[in-house]
Order: C-alpha cells, then sequence, then structure tokens
C-alpha cells in the first residue's frame, strides 16, 4: 500500500491579481487550471517548463506561499488555507529562490544559518548544534566566519539551503535555484540537492527550465499553459524529442547525442540521459 503523499494537490486553479484596476481577476489568464499532483515523501520530482508555464506558481503552492482559488493543497495532512498551520507547513516545506540574497539576512555565515532557528527561539546549545550539522551537509563550515557578500553564487545557494536545512524540513523547493549560477556551480547545486534527497532522505522538488537538471530526478511533470501536460521518469520523458521541442524546452547536447545514435542504429538504454551514461552504454 502507498504511503500518504507528503505534498497533495487537488484540482487547484489560480489567477494572479491584476495590479489594473479597471479589471477584476475573472479577466486575468488562469496561472494554474484544474492541477492535480501527488508528491511522495523522499521523491526527487522534477518540476519542467518554460517561462510563464506555470511551474513557479505551483511551486509556490506547495507551502503556502500562494492559496489556491479553488481546489486545496494538503501538507502532511494540513491544509494551507488555514492560516493556523501556515508556520507548520513552511517549517515542513522549505523552499530555496532564484537569488539567494532575498534569503540572506545576516552578516556572517553560521549566524545567518541560525537565525531562523534564533527567531523560533530554540535554545543556544540546540541552535549551534543544528547549525554546524547544516553547514557541514552542505560543505560550507569552512567558511562560516566570513560575510555573506564575500561568497560566489554557488556558496550563497549553499548558504541558503543550510538556513533551510536548519530547520529540519522534509521537503526542499528549489525554485529555478541555479539559474543565477555558472555551469559548473548549476552542476554542483543540482548534485547536492541530489545528495540530499539520497543521504537524509529529503522531499525535492526540483523547479527548472533545464532538461539535463531532471536527469536525477525520480519523476519529472512538465508544464504549460498552467497545466500538467506531460508526467513520467526521465527516460520515458527525454524520448519524445520533439514534444519537448513543442514545449519550447532546450535539448541538452547527450539527449541530442543520444538520439542520432539510435537512429544510426545503435541500442542504448532509455536510461542513458548524461554523457557517463552514454560512455558506459558504448563501452558495453
Amino acid at each position: 500500500m502507498n504511503a500518504s503523499p507528503l505534498i497533495d494537490i487537488q484540482q487547484i486553479t489560480y489567477t494572479y491579481p491584476l495590479q489594473n484596476r479597471g479589471k477584476s481577476k475573472a479577466q486575468s489568464p488562469k496561472a494554474l487550471q484544474d492541477v492535480s499532483l501527488q508528491i511522495q515523501p523522499g521523491e526527487y520530482l522534477a518540476v519542467l517548463g518554460h517561462n510563464g508555464s506555470g511551474k513557479s506558481t505551483l511551486a509556490r503552492h506547495c507551502n503556502a506561499l500562494l492559496i489556491p482559488d479553488s481546489g486545496r493543497v494538503l501538507v502532511k495532512g494540513l491544509d494551507t488555507s488555514n492560516k493556523a498551520d501556515q508556520r507548520a507547513i513552511r517549517d515542513c516545506v522549505g523552499m530555496i529562490f532564484q537569488n539567494p540574497d532575498n534569503q540572506i539576512i545576516a552578516t556572517v555565515v553560521e549566524d545567518d544559518v541560525a537565525w531562523a532557528l534564533a527567531v523560533r527561539g530554540l535554545p543556544v546549545d540546540l541552535i549551534a548544534e543544528r547549525v554546524e550539522q547544516a553547514m557541514n551537509a552542505v560543505s560550507i563550515s569552512h567558511l562560516r566566519k566570513l560575510p555573506p557578500h564575500h561568497l560566489s553564487g554557488g556558496q550563497k545557494q549553499r548558504l541558503a539551503i543550510a538556513g533551510v536545512l536548519a530547520l529540519r524540513p522534509q521537503c526542499i523547493i528549489a525554485d529555478e535555484a541555479t539559474s543565477q549560477l555558472d555551469p559548473l556551480s548549476r552542476r554542483e547545486i543540482t548534485a547536492l540537492l541530489h545528495q540530499l534527497n539520497q543521504d537524509l532522505g529529503l522531499t525535492i522538488i526540483h523547479v527548472t527550465h533545464l532538461l539535463e537538471e531532471a536527469a536525477l530526478a525520480q519523476r519529472v511533470v512538465i508544464m504549460e499553459q498552467g497545466r500538467i501536460v506531460m508526467e513520467g521518469t526521465p527516460s520515458t520523458i527525454f524520448t519524445d524529442i520533439e514534444r519537448l521541442r513543442q514545449l519550447k524546452l532546450a535539448i541538452p547536447e547527450p539527449i541530442e547525442l543520444v538520439s542520432r545514435l539510435r537512429a544510426a542504429g545503435l541500442t542504448l538504454s532509455r536510461e542513458a540521459l548524461t554523457v557517463d551514461a552514454i560512455v558506459r552504454e558504448i563501452a558495453r
């Protein structure tokens, strides 16, 4: 029997309020349209889509930053529309955004990791223990005494992740968290999210427009015009290259290579989604 979902999204619809007072909300296009999705404890889910597809709007519904106009979202059975439960929901489901500077508050790295714990009034000894564990988990312990503005973009994202980890969430949402990073830092942060999923059993919701970042996910959903239009494992989703192009997603070079090798007559596993996996398949 399947476990209860950590996050249960039930037929939600959402429209952003209009800035123009001359129009009603009903006249605005829906950002989400009748979306249903269940996310299991310990799952690594990638949410893909081009800009404006609704993927970030969906992510913000998972920890009560947005509340649906219709339908409902349950997190561990708690309804996100219930204001009394929203603190518990956000402690359970932490979020990392595009720009880590928006999440960094303190002037010293270790103080920033401790900030949310101190606000909640935890004992000093417990705060110190959690800060140390969180910094170790993202490999920034050696940066503890530095001011955050001395960190690289990738290090700042690690700091943002550490601040969320210190709260002991069950889920981390990375909402385009690599979009402002260089390619090496993007790969490092993606690998870190995968490591946190594997080592700590954290549920990861990885929101991105980059197909290559979804290769390590257990499941992929693709959004278009506020709806889920594709869902499956990466090996299933990535075989339909033409459909991915129609959805305005850039095809990574390894996926293009696999497609051409198959067209040339090579038999390659559907799991061959990265350069390393392709090399192993050819060698085999």
